[in-house]
């Protein structure tokens, strides 16, 4: 008997609740509209079309990949972060809802300010940040930087998907080095690097320590070892009342606000995620 859009999702839907998968409604929406080659919306429209045997199969193929534990952002190559459309895939992280308050806190940085600000984003992964940025500051410039080529070329691709290329363009960098000369400089540098302690990762939930990319998440013995050179080297390309923030992990803000008071930033501050954790420190540097 042909089945519509609507059974197939239900059955993926149940599969995946009975699975114990909390956003089951939502990840079964991402997978079939995904397979089905259109956007949710228009899947929500196409409800009660029938669709081909080989296409419930294809879904059926993309449920079982879920409930071993894969991603869901890897099964579709899809994701939204800050109301922004990515593609992704495992050579980066999984954009989380933390990193919006990284985002958020650069929008109200220069709300009601006039000028073109020009941004730097460091490890910038899937450009998540620096294209959510973009996005919604329409009047910024934004240079997103990452070590590695095939982030780059997943970055370059979300710019593009957005938009952007007009006012966004990704360099090649290492950030535990210091700045290649021809950047310039910025009024805002954001960064989300690897935070989490070595020792932790063998800790992480299975969805994330067995698919996401290992070098994205290891900070080192205490997670700062790509945070330290960051403040250290990247603060020369600040312009005078320049800010920095950083994206850290629980716990993380005393060390990290030590580490910006010996390099010489002021006014620091912690932005706080929805789970009241200190997620974000932001700083200023004065005239060197």
């Amino acid at each position: 008997m042909a089945k519509t859009y609507n059974d197939i999702y239900i059955t993926a839907r149940k599969q995946l609740k009975d699975a114990g998968i909390e956003a089951a409604g939502l990840e079964a929406r991402l997978i079939v509209s995904q397979a089905a080659g259109k956007t949710t919306e228009r899947l929500m429209r196409d409800l009660n079309l029938y669709a081909s045997d080989e296409f419930a199969q294809q879904v059926q193929a993309m449920v079982a990949r879920r409930m071993t534990g894969e991603p869901v952002a890897y099964i579709t190559g899809k994701w939204e972060f800050y109301g922004v459309p990515l593609d992704i895939t495992r050579d980066v992280l999984i954009p989380r809802a933390d990193t919006e308050v990284l985002v958020q806190g650069a929008i109200s940085l220069f709300q009601g300010r006039n000028g073109t600000p020009r941004i730097l984003d460091l490890c910038t992964g899937s450009g998540c940040v620096g294209v959510a940025m973009g996005v919604h500051m329409p009047g910024a410039k934004i240079v997103m930087v990452d070590n590695s080529h095939q982030a780059l070329s997943l970055c370059r691709k979300n710019v593009h998907l957005n938009g952007l290329d007009d006012r966004v363009i990704c360099v090649q960098a290492d950030v535990t080095a210091k700045p290649p000369m021809l950047l310039g400089t910025f009024d805002l540098v954001t960064c989300n690097a690897p935070y989490i302690p070595t020792a932790e990762l063998a800790t992480l939930d299975s969805s994330v320590k067995d698919y996401e990319p290992y070098q994205a998440l290891d900070g080192g013995e205490d997670g700062l070892d790509i945070i330290r050179p960051v403040i250290a080297l990247w603060k020369s390309v600040l312009r005078d009342n320049g800010v920095l923030m950083l994206e850290i992990g629980g716990g993380q803000a005393p060390a990290v606000s030590e580490l910006l008071t010996q390099a010489g930033f002021t006014a620091i501050r912690t932005l706080k995620d929805t789970a009241g954790t200190d997620r974000v420190v932001a700083a200023r540097i004065r005239d060197r």
